[in-house]
């Protein structure tokens, strides 16, 4: 009974909203790349990997360089960016619900997941908003929550497999699912919302043998090089979005958002992550571009101003003429007195596996907060050992010097900002 409670809410929400359907909605794109570091594009200053088109796209753009996802891990992230919530707030903390010691996945992993998907039933999703006030809404790539419709899609890929089953397709297969729903909400006459999320530069690391050739003499790891060619895959399959709407004459009109849904540090000497990067509490895990286009409406810039992806529901909602709603934490990134307002950026790190699907402190590893050019880690006691973890990251952008030790007033400081926001 209690998981039906949050779902009446949504629907008593939904029932009061007013629909706005007029014709000059612009559309939307959110482009989500899948396992990327921060650092891993040309317009961040990376010394090999080519990323021509997104480069672009940021020139073209407001640009932040210091964005953040609130956790360094596939799901919650994206359940993060559509819900515009922290993960102890839409409860969808960890990639999979329990999985008892001794046993593999059977019908208790099967309940979980189920109740990680009545908890997105139950939000005011960014498709939801849309599909409310006119729009067509298509999922593409990762969605972890079952069946595209649970998510408020009026159409998709997946149909409910662990993250994504056909919707995986996308990108490393074909765009054309992409390509014949904008064609259809156009002969709809229809603005369209696009989540292209699909699982590029993630592992497998399988890129096409011209890619991966470019790469073999800038590294003497096999695994780095095949990774850099994932990357420049992944902004081949951007180009051809981006081009696709120069050629249908839409991209005057459509907002194009991009944003990671975590960090990725290649290991050199094995296809898998490095340390200090997805699952952990560094900014190799949780630091991001974020991108926001839309031509002679934003007015392109770049900001080092830290951001949230967060940040990017009520500015998407609120760009398109209708109401983010109350009680979101984050901030419109149009709005420069809200962004020189906020003091600071927070997030939350748990556990792979949920450790109680009813409470997202029991799974909680590390909370932390960015003020400035300042970063403070809490480890959870319950979960985690150590103390805190404070870093100057305009003086060590790679977290390598803990200044808790000689900056104990600053910690005490953060502690409480920290604590404000949430104490578990």
């Amino acid at each position: 009974m209690r998981l039906l409670l949050p779902l009446l809410a949504f629907t008593a929400l939904i029932a009061t909203e007013v629909p706005s359907r007029g014709v000059d909605r612009p559309n939307v794109l959110l482009i989500i790349s899948d396992d990327q570091a921060w650092t891993d594009y040309g317009f961040m200053g990376h010394p090999h990997i080519k990323t021509p088109h997104l480069d672009k796209l940021a020139g073209e753009g407001l640009t932040f360089t210091r964005g953040y996802v609130p956790s360094s891990l596939c799901c919650p992230s994206l359940a993060s960016i559509v819900t515009g919530k922290y993960p102890h707030q839409h409860r969808v903390t960890s990639n999979d619900p329990p999985i008892p010691a001794g046993t593999a996945k059977n019908k208790a992993f099967s309940e979980g997941r189920e109740i990680y998907n009545r908890y997105m039933d139950a939000e005011r999703t960014l498709p939801r908003v849309f599909v409310q006030n006119g729009y067509m809404a298509l999922q593409t790539g990762k969605w972890w929550q079952g069946d595209y419709t649970r998510g408020g899609f009026t159409h998709g890929m997946t149909k409910g497999a662990r993250h994504g089953d056909e919707g995986l397709d996308i990108g490393r297969r074909t765009m054309k699912p992409v390509f014949d729903f904008i064609s259809t909400a156009r002969k709809e006459s229809k603005p369209f919302f696009v989540w292209y999320a699909p699982m590029l530069p993630h592992d497998p690391h399988t890129p096409p043998q011209r890619i991966l050739e470019k790469y073999r003499d800038k590294t003497p790891s096999i695994h780095i090089a095949r990774y850099w060619a994932m990357v420049e895959w992944f902004d081949e399959t951007c180009g051809e979005l981006l081009a696709f709407l120069d050629k249908e004459k839409l991209s005057e009109n459509t907002i194009v958002a991009y944003v990671t849904d975590n960090g990725w540090i290649q290991s050199p000497d094995k296809p898998a992550y490095a340390p200090r990067s997805k699952q952990s509490q560094y900014d190799g895990g949780l630091r991001t571009p974020i991108i926001i286009r839309w031509p002679g409406k934003i007015a392109p810039r770049k900001s080092d101003t830290a951001v949230s992806s967060l940040d990017l529901f009520p500015t998407l909602i609120n760009a398109c003429g209708f109401k983010a709603g109350e009680g979101l934490p984050g901030i419109d990134l149009r709005d420069e007195a809200a962004l020189a307002a906020r003091k600071a950026v927070f997030g939350e790190c748990f556990s792979h596996n949920s450790r109680d699907l009813a409470n997202p402190a029991a799974s909680l590893r590390w909370r932390w907060v960015i003020e400035g050019d300042w970063k403070l880690i809490l480890p959870h006691p319950a979960n985690e050992s150590g103390g805190p973890e404070l870093y100057n990251l305009k003086a060590d952008p790679v977290e390598e010097k803990n200044l808790a030790g000689s900056e104990n007033e600053r910690v005490v400081r953060m502690t409480a900002v920290l604590d404000g926001w949430w104490k578990p």
